[in-house]
């Protein structure tokens, strides 16, 4: 998720940067509670240390990170060392629930600290590519929240460089990780819904409005990963349309349209402007329907067995519709977080190289889509051909 009180902790050379914290913080000199510095951080781990137990540092704790760190804290093999957060309130707050996890300011000495094993990056997107190489440079996994990057050719970068690190960079794609999503995607695998026509979504709410990103790459993003979870096939076309009604140029309103080449339709609406919280998706196959509504306490998926058949009459010329409205079922739902899954997931694949569900190349996916979505935006809903 992208926020507007994300952190914006990042390393290196970016203005802003308020440097280590005074005498008498938990950062001092060349030290993190044990964790020493790395002198050369650009040396290879594609293995765990000795330890069974996972040591993790973390780069943001605005928004999501606090998040991150309860669920990496929750998980037994993972133990959190240190987080780093520009705001000296947002970590005074992570002390008073973890005091006994280092922080310090800056991205760059979580990212150079000896000893940790993966870095979990919860900070703006426009930081996500310097902070993922860089951790990638210095031997570290990465789990790092969605998208995967600001741009295209970032994400294709980060993508090679972490094959050619041997290295784990999971996307945070949350939904993807929830009962419900999964249920839904049991239920299109299967075949009980058919063949699949169309997926619609809609996720409206009153803000909150970004500064660096449009609509599109914050809230679409989630659609756009759950499609493509449940579908495992990227569009031939795309197109959208826009509008932002702030000076920035922003859209804070936008749907995007992809065709498939198999004739599936796919529509995503998102906005920042909506006096209504609303999180829905439709899924329409040849047999059955399903229905997903992620604002319900309970009952989040439903199956309706309902749907259409066609009749033709040669001598009449004309197409009859029989409709079909039968039973339906509300399926059992895993109701566990679904960011334990995606720690879970994480672990996993950093401890026996399973690949994650969410992985780097699922998540360049995902932006291959809103890219797509936004050359259209500038051609002015002009439709975008996928090779």
């Amino acid at each position: 998720m992208v926020c507007c009180l994300k952190s914006s902790a990042v390393g290196g050379s970016s203005p802003g940067l308020a440097g280590v914290e005074e005498e008498g913080s938990w950062y001092a000199g060349a030290q993190i509670v044990g964790i020493l510095l790395s002198e050369d951080a650009d040396f290879p781990r594609s293995q765990m240390g000795s330890s069974s137990t996972i040591k993790v540092g973390v780069i943001g704790y605005g928004y999501w990170g606090p998040n991150i760190v309860r669920n990496l804290l929750s998980h037994p093999d993972i133990s959190v060392a240190v987080v780093a957060d520009q705001r000296k309130q947002r970590l005074l707050a992570l002390k008073k629930t973890y005091p006994s996890i280092a922080t310090v300011s800056e991205g760059k000495d979580v990212i150079a600290a000896k000893g940790i094993d993966a870095i979990a990056i919860a900070t703006p997107v426009n930081s996500h590519y310097s902070l993922v190489r860089a951790a990638l440079a210095a031997g570290k996994h990465v789990l790092v929240e969605k998208p995967l990057a600001a741009s295209l050719h970032d994400a294709e970068s980060l993508v090679a460089y972490a094959q050619k690190k041997s290295l784990v960079v999971m996307v945070d794609h949350t939904y993807i990780y929830s009962g419900a999503i999964e249920t839904m995607k049991k239920l299109v695998d299967s075949g009980e819904i058919g063949l699949l026509q169309s997926f619609t979504s809609m996720r409206f709410n009153l803000g909150l409005f970004q500064s660096d990103i449009n609509v599109i790459w914050d809230l679409a993003a989630h659609d756009l990963s759950i499609l493509l979870y449940l579908v495992e096939k990227e569009p031939a076309l795309v197109n959208a349309t826009g509008i932002s009604h702030t000076e920035n140029g922003l859209e804070n309103i936008a749907y995007i349209t992809m065709r498939y080449k198999d004739g599936m339709i796919a529509h995503v609406g998102v906005s920042w402007v909506s006096p209504v919280k609303i999180r829905q998706i439709l899924v329409s196959g040849d047999r059955k329907m399903i229905a997903y509504d992620d604002t319900q306490a309970s009952e989040k998926v439903k199956v309706y067995d309902a749907g259409y058949s066609v009749r033709t009459d040669v001598e009449k010329q004309r197409l009859y519709m029989d409709y079909r409205s039968g039973d339906i079922l509300v399926p059992k739902v895993r109701t566990t977080e679904a960011l334990e899954g995606v720690i879970e997931d994480f672990v996993r694949a950093m401890s026996s190289g399973v690949r994650p569900r969410s992985d780097a190349e699922f998540g360049l996916k995902v932006i291959r889509t809103l890219d797509a979505a936004e050359r259209s935006l500038r051609k002015g809903g002009g439709e975008i051909l996928l090779s």
